[in-house]
């Protein structure tokens, strides 16, 4: 896997991938993978939420399937809290640059051969806090990415552009 930082170039109509992270139930530490599965009305296959085991697996509705966040978010947030924060302590499934994700609520986009919709903001958490033990609360308000619905199936690969019409 390209090291987050390296892909600095963003696609022509939107940004990159350039990291994805799993985590195989709620709680668990995130690993990271260079490819994953989108499987419409599922999730990632291996992921928590692709499981039914999610954080908001009690609350089944739109927008629980997959994750986004922007690298330059994350690294805004540890500036500001001056401390070690890294995208696996997001909690967020991909981790993309060059493209605002609040624009892409209530919008269709490809990540690489996958057909995502965009369904609300991904608000920062006590839970994702308590998990990373990381205080950057503040500093992701109206910045913690996005959820987002699998339209289409595909394979999302880190360095996939990020296509919006």
């Amino acid at each position: 896997m390209q090291p987050i930082g390296e892909l600095e170039e963003a696609a022509p109509s939107g940004g990159r991938v350039v990291a994805i992270h799993l985590a195989s139930t709620s709680g668990a530490p995130m690993t990271t993978v260079d490819t994953v599965d989108a499987v419409a009305g599922r999730g990632l296959r291996g992921d928590r939420y692709f499981k039914g085991d999610g954080a908001s697996k009690r609350t089944p509705e739109p927008g629980r399937e997959v994750t986004l966040i922007e690298q330059e978010a994350i690294q805004n947030a540890a500036q500001e809290a001056s401390i070690d924060f890294q995208s696996t302590d997001s909690r967020r499934n991909i981790v993309t640059r060059g493209v605002a994700l609040n624009d892409l609520v209530g919008r269709e986009f490809r990540v690489g051969q996958a057909v995502l919709r965009g369904t609300e903001l991904c608000e920062p958490c006590s839970h994702m806090i308590q998990l990373s033990g990381k205080r950057v609360l503040r500093s992701l308000v109206h910045h913690g990415g996005i959820r987002a619905d699998i339209i289409s199936d595909g394979l999302i690969q880190v360095g996939d552009a990020i296509e919006v019409p």
